[in-house]
């Protein structure tokens, strides 16, 4: 009688287990199906996100597709982000879930995406990964150019792919 209740009450804490687990079965353990949402109006890109030149006080610049200035920071190196924890926080790392798309004026075969520490996917031009900034609190600003927080500079990007 005992090894039936044992037994029994393995199988129900399996099934247990396996309903808290539930989910898709098409995202691996190690990527979330989607990216993390962010209360930031700087943040985030849609499916695809899409990439486009925008006037700024500085020029033409790279925007988001809400028209935030795209920023990189020098202490990158190609496809490869230096900027996780709290640098992230205040400069958050333009993400994307699918093929990104370059806008007029830009040259698509430079924009492409890098798999981040954690998992997520960030845009990225001409091997610079892009981010937004949390001061830049209206799209069209730039008040993150020629920031050296962190360790490193900070400059919008340009049509080319190098900082203005």
């Amino acid at each position: 009688m005992s090894r039936s209740v044992l037994v029994g009450g393995g199988l129900a804490a399996v099934a247990l287990l396996l309903a808290a687990c539930g989910g898709s079965s098409s995202s691996s353990p190690s990527q979330p199906a989607s990216p993390p949402s962010s209360s930031s109006p700087a943040t985030g890109a849609a499916t695809g996100a899409s990439v486009s030149l925008s006037s700024t006080p500085l020029g033409q610049v790279l925007v988001n597709p809400q028209g935030f200035t795209l920023y990189l920071f020098q202490a990158d190196t190609a496809a490869k982000s230096a900027c996780s924890g709290a640098c992230a926080a205040v400069w958050p790392p333009a993400a994307a879930t699918g093929t990104p798309v370059a806008g007029p004026g830009l040259t698509a075969s430079l924009l492409t995406t890098l798999t981040r520490a954690d998992g997520t996917k960030q845009l990225e031009y001409n091997g610079h990964p892009l981010y937004t900034y949390a001061g830049d609190s209206a799209a069209g600003q730039t008040t993150g150019e020629g920031n050296t927080s962190f360790g490193a500079g900070w400059f919008a990007v340009d049509a080319a792919g190098g900082k203005v």
